[in-house]
């Protein structure tokens, strides 16, 4: 039987072991040397999104996930336990270990050994047991093997059609969903689209954009000097191509890039948003130009 160590919480993020002065909290960086043969380390997740980095791994290493995640506006409408979604994504450099789901005693292969760099999205509703296993692969040599990946967990993503994993991701939106993603985004960009590509290893294609206006960004996906422009992520499936004519894109980061959510050409945004205006229906102000 594998022997069990437990660790002491650091702040509001991982169970570090070693993670030492100024580490940082919802990370954690560690190697397999100090690990005993055949044990398994015990971490804890509270963070909603941070990275791990196993270097020379031995043993496993066993994170259970408790995410503090504030409550959802529908949650608190209705009062009903919503679920929580997680992705991972996999380095580059994912060497020397396979990472499972462990739910209620189960284990389900999310990442096997030197992995494609996608990420594996999965949900639980807050009754359930779940836990990420992340088990070394015997190796004779480990000096260059590292198991690292980065996380996200949310407590509202399967409500956003921009998770690729999502199963609506390739629906249009309808004007109630147009309406609550120029409230809710994390970007909201005018522009018009300039270029379509497709990553086939990824499953991905990447539409590029020349914003003419930048509603909000959270974070500096379309850079400013000259007329800004960056590029919006969709799976391949969806079949995205090339178009004339004015867009309103919403959507949320993943990993850092832009995921589209909906994305409606902006004659008929305003036509949409106009009607709900004069009704006093529109979740939120937006100006019309």
């Amino acid at each position: 039987m594998w022997a069990l160590r437990a660790l002491c919480l650091a702040g509001l993020g991982w169970a570090l072991g070693g993670g030492g002065a100024g580490a940082d909290p919802c990370g954690w960086r560690g190697s397999g040397l100090s690990q005993e043969a055949g044990s398994v380390e015990q971490l804890s997740l509270h963070c909603a999104e941070g990275s791990l980095e196993w270097l020379y791994p031995t043993g496993a290493l066993r994170l259970r996930l408790a995410p503090r995640l504030p409550p959802t506006t529908a949650a608190i409408k209705d009062r009903s336990p919503r679920r929580v979604t997680a992705c991972v994504k996999p380095a580059g450099t994912f060497r020397g270990a396979q990472l499972y789901l462990e739910r209620e005693g189960v284990l389900e292969l999310l990442l096997p050994e030197a992995p494609r760099p996608r990420a594996r999205c999965f949900s639980w509703l807050p009754r359930e047991k779940v836990a990420l296993f992340l088990q070394a692969t015997p190796h004779r040599d480990i000096s260059r093997r590292i198991a690292a990946f980065r996380y996200e967990l949310r407590g509202d993503w399967l409500a956003h059609p921009a998770l690729p994993a999502a199963e609506g991701a390739c629906r249009p939106c309808n004007d109630t969903e147009i309406l609550m993603a120029i409230c809710t985004s994390d970007f909201v960009i005018r522009g018009s689209i300039r270029s379509v590509s497709n990553d086939v290893e990824l499953q991905e294609s990447i539409i590029g954009v020349s914003a003419a206006r930048i509603h909000r960004q959270k974070l500096p996906v379309f850079q400013a000097g000259g007329r800004p422009a960056g590029s919006i992520r969709t799976p391949l499936r969806c079949g995205v191509r090339p178009g004339p004519g004015t867009f309103l894109f919403t959507g949320w980061l993943h990993f850092g890039e832009a995921w589209l959510s909906c994305a409606p050409r902006y004659r008929d945004f305003q036509r949409i948003y106009g009607a709900a205006r004069r009704q006093r229906l529109n979740p939120c102000e937006f100006p019309l130009d």
